[in-house]
This record gives structure tokens, C-alpha cells and sequence, in this order.
């Protein structure tokens, strides 16, 4: 009878131990308007909800200090001192700059962040968007170079070289926000967590039935949220750059937001999405759209010679590429039956 009883209270023991393990595996979700984006969390284990909390209040604080449109951010203060004198920043400011010039150097500046004053120009991300005048463009290229952001660490400050100078950080905040997200969720204790800003995803190890998170590349001419293919992923980061996130079209002209520093004007290249996998989100936010800019040849080419870098490439021609080391991990599935996987150049 006692040896019954006892192997009853085991089971039950086991039994709620197997419901408590399940409700764990249970997400918190979350959706907030940051960043000019939608972020979405979706974070696993006993401490989510304060993790998710932590992140919020974390991405509220970098776009305090990164975005151009507070006075009293980093990168304002940057701007509006510009050729006078450095400015003391926050150290994660001084982290993202830092990270620009160096992938600014690694592209030959196809990535620049110095655009900011023909950004404004063009003013795509605002409610008025429009065309600038072809002096305007060559007037403000004149002051768009990496090289004229000067950074002192030892004072953690930072400055341009020349007046109406301005930098804009659109092209890297995210990344380096989706970072610190990971940080925090393990701080937290957190072991298994998405998060999406906007189209920079960010995963931390695996789903908790031990599958890798599967995250889809968005076909870019679907308005509707279809896919062209689905990328498997571990620990890793999903950043994509295409001319589809934001546009207006004039005279039936589509202008999407994409500036390339070389011309002034909306890349031409022959790319309409590009989207690079890494281990770290602040470098394949700024890869993402350097490559868009490089164009499908260079950028396949570049990519291949990073190492811990993958890309995925869609062409104007409706053709997908990827990087060899997704061979294993990325299927291509278009329900549009409008696109076209290239698995060998």
C-alpha cells in the first residue's frame, strides 16, 4: 500500500513538473511602436515579461540619443555642432559610430552616414516627401564623407569636420538595438527569445522544442507580408535592406529611401532586397545596406569573404541568390510563382 502510494505521489510530483515545464514554454509577446517601426518580442522563460520590459525601455533610450529628430540626442547635438567643436556623447553613440567608419572603410563607402543632410533633402521618411533639385544633391555631396567624423574615446565625444555637415544613423541603430536586446535577455536569464525591429531580426539560441527559429525572406513586391523563402537559424541575425520598406513614387518614378552616398540619389543598383545573416545585428544592419547599394556581382563576391556572414540577394529581375554557406539552411518557396532561385552564378 505505501509502496502505491508512494509511486502515486511521484507521478503527480512528475505530472505537475511537466505542466509547470510546458506553461514555460509558453511566450510572452509583445508589440511596441520604437524606433519609427513596429518591435516585436517574443521571449521564452520565467523572466520574459521583465526582459521584454527591459528591452523597451533600452530601445526608448537609443532612439533618444540616435534619432535626428530629438533636439537633444547625441546625434542633434552632433549635427548641429558640426565643423565648431566635439561634443560629449553616450558611450553606445560612440559604439555606433565607431562601427559606421569601420564599415564605411570595408565598402569603399558604399555605406556612409555622413548622408544626413541629403536624407533630409529628399525627406522620404516624412510626411512630405519629394524630388530635390539636381544642385541641391551635388551641393550636399559635397559634404558626405566618413573620413570627417572625428571620434576621441578618451573623452567619449565626437564631431564632423565641416559646417552643415550632419550624419543620420537610420542605416545602424536598429542593429545595434536588436544587440542589446540579446544582452539584456541574458541578463535576464532568458535562453530562447525573437525579436523583429522592423525587419532586423534578432534570435537568441534555439525555439524551446529545440528547432531552429525559421524566419521568412519577404517576397519585395507583395503587399501582403508573402515570402520568397525561409531561412533556418540559431544565435543569429536576419537583416534585410529593400527599396519596399519605404517609398513614394512621382511620375511614376518609385523613390525608395536607400541613399547611395556616391550619387544622392535612391540606389540603382540592380538589387531590389538584400538580406544578411551574421552573428552580430549592428554589423549586418550596416552590410545589409552597403551590399544593396554594391549591387548583386560585388556583393555576392564581398559577402563569400566575410567570414561568419551569409546573404540573400533578390534581383530586379525577379532572381534570388544566396551565399554558399545557406545552401543547408535556406529553401526557397515562392507562392507567387514570380521569382526565380539561381543556386549557382
Amino acid at each position: 500500500m505505501y509502496k502505491t502510494l508512494k509511486v502515486a505521489i511521484l507521478v503527480i510530483i512528475l505530472i505537475i513538473a511537466l505542466v509547470a515545464c510546458k506553461g514555460w514554454q509558453k511566450p510572452v509577446e509583445s508589440e511596441n511602436f520604437l524606433m519609427g517601426t513596429i518591435i516585436s518580442q517574443r521571449v521564452y522563460g520565467k523572466n520574459a515579461q521583465k526582459a521584454i520590459d527591459a528591452v523597451n525601455r533600452r530601445i526608448l533610450e537609443l532612439e533618444e540619443l540616435m534619432t535626428v529628430n530629438r533636439s537633444a540626442g547625441d546625434a542633434s547635438k552632433i549635427n548641429e555642432m558640426s565643423g565648431k567643436s566635439l561634443v560629449p556623447i553616450d558611450q553606445s553613440t560612440l559604439q555606433v559610430l565607431k562601427k559606421a567608419v569601420y564599415f564605411s572603410r570595408l565598402t569603399g563607402g558604399a555605406f556612409d552616414v555622413t548622408v544626413g543632410k541629403i536624407v533630409q533633402l529628399w525627406g522620404i521618411s516624412t510626411d512630405n516627401p519629394n524630388v530635390p533639385d539636381k544642385q541641391e544633391i551635388l551641393d550636399s555631396l559635397k559634404l558626405v564623407n566618413y573620413e570627417d567624423i572625428i571620434i576621441d574615446e578618451y573623452s567619449c565625444s565626437a564631431g564632423l569636420r565641416y559646417e552643415n555637415q550632419s550624419i543620420d544613423l537610420g542605416g545602424i541603430a536598429k542593429g545595434y538595438a536588436g544587440d542589446e536586446a540579446i544582452r539584456l535577455y541574458k541578463e535576464y536569464g532568458i535562453t530562447s527569445a525573437y525579436i523583429n525591429l522592423g525587419g532586423n531580426v534578432v534570435v537568441l539560441g534555439k525555439k524551446p522544442d529545440g528547432s531552429p527559429w525559421r524566419i521568412g525572406i519577404q517576397n519585395p513586391r507583395s503587399s501582403n507580408g508573402k515570402y520568397i523563402g525561409i531561412v533556418e537559424v540559431a544565435d543569429k541575425t536576419v537583416v534585410t535592406s529593400g527599396d519596399y520598406e519605404r517609398f513614394f513614387e512621382k511620375d511614376g518614378v518609385r523613390y525608395h529611401h536607400i541613399i547611395d552616398p556616391k550619387t544622392g540619389y535612391p540606389s540603382n543598383s540592380d538589387l531590389i532586397s538584400s538580406t544578411i545573416i551574421a552573428d552580430v545585428s549592428v554589423d549586418a544592419d550596416a552590410l545589409s545596406t552597403s551590399t544593396f547599394i554594391m549591387g548583386l556581382e560585388k556583393s555576392i563576391d564581398f559577402v563569400e569573404n566575410l567570414e561568419g556572414v551569409e546573404g540573400i540577394f533578390i534581383t530586379k529581375d525577379k532572381k534570388v541568390y544566396a551565399t554558399s554557406g545557406l545552401r543547408d539552411s535556406f529553401r526557397f518557396s515562392d507562392e507567387s510563382g514570380e521569382f526565380e532561385y539561381v543556386e549557382k552564378r
